[in-house]
């Protein structure tokens, strides 16, 4: 895989696994939308809400001001990075356990 641009606001990386927890896959596999996706998606639900009116007011700061607010961007990045996380994690593509924040 090609290296990812510097310029890029999100990259993508997942390393290969060697090995994979074996028990952590059935856990995944009985109980994943319980311990995973349950808690995960509840905060992602309001994140994605906020977001929603983030883009909204952010659309009209484009078209008046030509550049996107700083805040409103690194918000919806931060959603994007979550989500990215999560769905990793749920298809068994890392063990980490995605943290709870948008942050990198």
């Amino acid at each position: 895989m090609a290296e990812p641009q510097a310029n890029y606001p999100v990259t993508f990386n997942v390393k290969y696994p060697e090995s994979s927890s074996r028990v952590l896959l059935l856990v995944r596999l009985f109980f994943g939308g319980m311990y995973v996706g349950i808690p995960h998606m509840f905060c992602l639900f309001f994140y994605a809400i906020g977001a929603m009116f983030v883009s909204f007011i952010a659309w009209w700061a484009i078209l008046f001001t030509g550049k996107y607010p700083r805040g409103m961007f690194e918000y919806n990045l931060g959603l994007t990075r979550w989500l990215l996380r999560v769905q990793a994690y749920m298809q068994s593509m890392t063990d980490v356990y995605p943290p709870f924040t948008g942050k990198p």
